[in-house]
């Protein structure tokens, strides 16, 4: 553990979960992440080094993990048109337009939301990004998916990736989603709860598991406008676990329009998709708050509702009133 190393610290706040997961859920890094620390000696659990991430460790056993120095990102820096409403020199909040990828991975190499920001950091003095998420993730705190709109954070500095991932990690951030759902959900108002892990059909999806598996999950959601065959649906969650909002929909029967994963739209409603070459699930992140994790300063931010769910909600809107 060398000098310019990052110190996250704290204590297990839930006993008998795997120490690779107990650590995600406590720092915000991903598990990969975390097993990767574990297996080059950098975690330590009430002062000793430990690498098993099978672990179980006791509630209440401290930890600290030594988060190396960023290495130089390996991602390029492009010049990729970005939509960003707040920076300083700790953190971005950008407003990702849908078809956009968070951060480099298998098959999508660049072209990237990180990409583009390495190049806005470059061009515009903005500093660097956050090398806490590895190099091939500088910055990325939380992500939204491929063909999801809206609002994320993104961190400049070490010790803003830290305070916002407690953040993300005890659930005290502000995120609410607007989606368009087939049908209308009954009741109007009312809260999903399951865990949601990979599935067991297709591991490139989440699914529902049973209460001994995956994480446990809360989306709070109210109908704000009934369409007929549709609805304009308010998502606002209670923790934000991978592919929550599409999930969650999908389990009561009313799956996100145009949602390739998780639901199939309704016989009735794939012309107007078509004819509108509406393509993607109809969701966007419209409203992101948090604490700035310097300042302490209160941020709320809010993204209106895309061209194309707009038109998408006009024409549905149009359709009932025949």
């Amino acid at each position: 553990m060398g000098g310019t190393d990052s110190i996250l610290d704290g204590v297990i706040a839930t006993g008998g979960l795997r120490l690779d997961r107990a650590l995600a859920d406590a720092t915000g890094l991903s598990r990969e992440r975390v097993k990767a620390l574990l297996g080059e000696g950098r975690v330590s659990l009430a002062g000793k080094v430990v690498a098993q991430a099978s672990l179980k460790p006791e509630a209440g056993t401290r930890f600290a993990i030594a988060v190396p120095e960023a290495a130089p990102a390996e991602a390029a820096a492009q010049d990729i048109p970005l939509n960003i409403v707040f920076e300083d020199e700790h953190l971005v909040v950008v407003d990702k337009p849908a078809g956009l990828v968070v951060h480099p991975a298998a098959g999508n190499l660049d072209g990237t939301l990180v990409n583009a920001l390495l190049h806005h950091c470059a061009q515009n003095g903005g500093g660097q990004l956050s090398g806490i998420g590895g190099v091939a993730r500088p910055g990325i705190v939380h992500r939204i998916d491929k063909e999801t709109s809206g609002l994320l954070v993104v961190a400049k500095s070490d010790a803003a990736h830290e305070g916002l991932a407690r953040q993300f990690a005890d659930h005290s951030i502000e995120r609410a989603y607007l989606a368009i759902t087939a049908g209308v959900p009954a009741p109007l108002a009312g809260t999903v709860r399951g865990n949601i892990g990979r599935s067991d059909a297709n591991r490139k999806k989440m699914a529902l598991v049973g209460d001994n598996r995956g994480k446990h999950a809360a989306t709070h959601y109210r109908v704000l406008e009934p369409l007929g065959d549709a609805a304009l649906v308010e998502c606002r969650l209670e923790t934000g676990r991978t592919h929550q909002v599409r999930v969650h929909l999908a389990s009561i029967g009313h799956a996100l329009l145009g949602d390739p994963g998780y639901g199939r739209t309704p016989a009735r409603l794939r012309p107007l998709l078509a004819r509108l070459g509406f393509h993607r699930q109809a969701l966007h992140a419209a409203v992101l708050g948090f604490i700035h994790p310097i300042s302490g300063t209160a941020l709320r931010f809010e993204s209106p509702v895309p061209a194309d769910m707009r038109e998408l909600l006009g024409e549905l809107g149009s359709n009932r009133s025949q």
